[in-house]
């Protein structure tokens, strides 16, 4: 595959990058070659592939300036990411402005919009109009939650599905539920908040209600899934880093016929006490089967108040220091004095 550009450069040089196989070259080639012509034509620069080596051709400085954003596309791709359009358009700064939304609904005389924000959340929506199963992996403020629900909503009002099940687990954040008042739902019922929350954001509260008592919309602990089979649903598992092995398992295997499920979570806020997060297990086992998508969100995504991605920096650089170091994470130090408690 070679493709000239029309201006020839005073003096050229040629550079060749090693790939490592062919499905890392479509990739990193895009649909149609169409990042190779992006290349092209930021840089000037000759783009061709011949023997698993992809050369570069022009200016010195082009080619230096063309070498190194093909040379960050292919970390991020060998680190997991799978679109290498999406990791161009961040290097390139030109991804679409204007992103299409993804419903739009009447609240009074008011409609509302919702929208990807960001390059990152894009290529997740697009992962789950594509992916049956769809995994959202990243930090607070990213929109992992949000934007699936307002899919589901969406597609629920279009008729595509006859159900929503939003799920989470009831894991104990440094607190018990057997003191906290009420039957188990009144205990659970703060766990699943901020799901509601959601709903109510996207839906006229009568609307939430009604389809919450037809079971239209049914909003469950984690727990509650075992022994169901859900056909003609769009499911979510929110909070999925405190879901166990087992549990994540069980939750998967739930999933029916004409169906989707999208999973999301942040593996740096897991609140299990001793077990492993079912959710870092997950991609290992299930990378590579076709229909299943993993998305990794970052602090480039995070669309809550500026001081949110403040914060997740100064967390992330407090976990790079503890492990570094001699002494245990500061969660770990807390919790074994919470048991010498």
């Amino acid at each position: 595959m070679r493709a000239s550009e029309g201006r020839k450069p005073r003096r050229s040089m040629e550079e060749t990058i090693p790939l490592r196989s062919t499905e890392e070259e479509r990739l990193l080639f895009g649909q149609r070659d169409r990042n190779l012509k992006r290349l092209r034509d930021r840089f000037a620069v000759d783009v061709w592939s011949r023997e698993g080596l992809l050369h570069v051709k022009g200016d010195p400085i082009a080619v230096a300036e063309a070498r190194e954003v093909v040379e960050e596309v292919l970390d991020h791709l060998r680190s997991g990411r799978r679109d290498g359009s999406a990791v161009m358009d961040e290097l390139l700064g030109d991804a679409d402005d204007e992103l299409p939304p993804l419903d739009e609904r009447e609240s009074g005389s008011d409609a509302f919009l919702v929208r990807p924000k960001t390059s990152g959340q894009r290529r997740y929506l697009e992962s789950i109009r594509k992916n049956p199963i769809v995994f959202a992996i990243g930090p607070a403020g990213t929109g992992k939650t949000y934007l699936a629900v307002s899919m589901a909503v969406a597609a629920l009002k279009r008729g595509e599905y006859r159900r929503l099940i939003l799920a989470r687990p009831a894991v104990e954040a440094g607190e018990r539920l057997g003191f906290l008042p009420g039957d188990l739902l009144a205990k659970v019922n703060p766990y699943l908040r901020p799901l509601y929350d959601g709903l109510n954001d996207m839906l006229s509260p009568p609307l939430v209600k009604k389809y919450l008592e037809n079971d239209v919309i049914e909003i469950v602990p984690l727990a509650y899934m075992r022994g169901r089979t859900l056909n003609h649903a769009f499911i979510i598992l929110d909070e999925a880093q405190n879901a166990t092995p087992a549990q994540m398992k069980m939750f998967l295997t739930r999933m029916g016929s004409d169906s989707r499920v999208v999973v999301t979570g942040d593996v740096t806020q897991i609140d299990l006490p001793d077990e492993r997060s079912g959710l870092v297990e997950v991609e290992r086992l299930l990378n590579n089967i076709r229909g299943i998508d993993f998305v990794h969100l970052d602090r480039r995504d995070i669309v809550r108040h500026p001081l949110v991605q403040a914060i997740v920096d100064a967390y992330d650089q407090e976990h790079l220091e503890d492990r570094d170091g001699s002494d245990p994470p500061r969660s770990q130090r807390s919790r074994r004095r919470a048991r010498r408690g």
